[in-house]
């Protein structure tokens, strides 16, 4: 019996969404194909793989024993995607980014209008996610990450070593007492399901009791209140050519083990063999190493 790499992506999609409806979206298929393709490969292996239930689809002893072969699957389904593509010479065609939503509203739309300009052959397409997506398995082709990789089969690039700080609005900094703590700010943070995110954690660790007065599942809306002066948020101190003025200011806080943190370039090992991803690659490279000499 063969099983196609077709066939594994959409079980491995299944059990990593939880869903068919969660499987159909990332795969870009219609919900009923997904029944129907999933429907075939059940009967082609003689066992049913996941449990239907109006909480979606979670997997059955068989479906576990594919698990693991279907990932390794798409790893390598991934590293040849990269061997056939690192025979195009030209530095020209999509490079995939994913970084965290501030990285990415804060720095990399930005670099994207620049790379357009420099290299008109280039296009970026960027991926705001909270969780890691799969660089082994070509889900993006480069990342911006605060942990550097524990996987063997990703390369490190570049660190950039960055200081957090904590930003209000001009006008609420003038409501805050002169020196004030850390549980006199008011805090605007992540809502469920982010509440495990930075820096939630973090400032739970710091301030007894801490109630954030505003929170949000998503980064511009928390930043759009920060704005407003509704409180504050814990954001790298980082300076760069594309930043612009937000009208928000840095108070003198002490966070802590906190108070630092890291950026790292991270890619599959075989990625930077592809002409234009090497190129996307040192180009955030150049810009991350202006911005350590601001």
């Amino acid at each position: 019996m063969d099983i196609s790499w077709d066939d594994a992506r959409l079980f491995l999609s299944i059990a990593e969404t939880g869903s068919f409806s969660g499987a159909a979206r990332q795969l870009r298929i219609g919900q009923p194909t997904v029944s129907r393709r999933l429907a075939a490969l059940e009967y082609a292996v003689g066992a049913t793989l996941f449990r239907r239930s109006v909480d979606g689809a979670a997997l059955t002893a068989a479906g576990e024993r594919l698990v693991l072969p279907a990932k390794k699957m798409a790893e390598w389904a991934g590293e040849l995607h990269r061997v056939a593509e690192s025979a195009d010479n030209s530095p020209r065609g999509l490079v995939r980014v994913t970084a965290s939503p501030y990285a990415s509203f804060d720095f990399l739309a930005p670099f994207g209008a620049f790379v357009a300009q420099k290299h008109p052959g280039l296009r970026l397409e960027v991926l705001s996610a909270i969780q890691y997506l799969d660089l082994a398995r070509g889900e993006a082709d480069l990342a911006l990450r605060s942990k550097p990789p524990t996987n063997a089969d990703l390369k490190l690039v570049y660190t950039l070593e960055t200081h957090n700080a904590v930003f209000v609005a001009k006008s609420l900094k003038a409501k805050l007492p002169k020196k004030p703590t850390l549980q006199q700010v008011p805090w605007v943070a992540w809502a469920p399901p982010f509440e495990a995110v930075t820096p939630n954690p973090q400032l739970e660790s710091l301030i007894p009791g801490f109630s954030p007065v505003f929170t949000a599942d998503n980064y511009l809306v928390m930043l759009a209140a920060a704005e407003a002066g509704v409180g504050a948020m814990v954001m790298a101190n980082l300076t760069h050519r594309f930043s612009r003025d937000r009208g928000l200011v840095p108070l003198d806080l002490d966070l802590g083990p906190y108070s630092k943190g890291q950026l790292h370039l991270v890619c599959a090992k075989s990625a930077l063999d592809i002409p234009r991803v090497r190129k996307v690659s040192e180009l955030l490279v150049d810009e991350l190493e202006r911005t350590k000499r601001r």
